[in-house]
């Protein structure tokens, strides 16, 4: 799944939700900018990382620092999803 495909499928999700607010795929598209980075500008979940700060993201996971390399440590739920053990 690409960038395109992502924030298509956010949007689509965005828009079934139960509080009736919209988010578009230009909404979506540039929090995923803000969050993640540009070729043209760090994220700030990048920014974070230099800054040697872990990020968590909940039951998703969390990025963090090792060795001067980012890594991803996936959490419990989204484990327990790609396994399909949910609840």
């Amino acid at each position: 799944m690409d960038k395109t495909q992502l924030t298509e499928m956010t949007a689509r999700r965005a828009a079934d939700g139960p509080d009736g607010r919209q988010l578009g795929a230009e909404d979506i598209s540039r929090i995923l900018d803000l969050l993640f980075g540009t070729v043209e500008e760090a994220g700030t979940i990048a920014e974070a990382l230099k800054a040697r700060e872990a990020v968590t993201l909940g039951s998703f996971g969390s990025f963090q620092v090792s060795d001067g390399d980012a890594t991803f440590r996936p959490g419990v739920a989204l484990t327990e999803y790609l396994r399909d053990q949910t609840r």
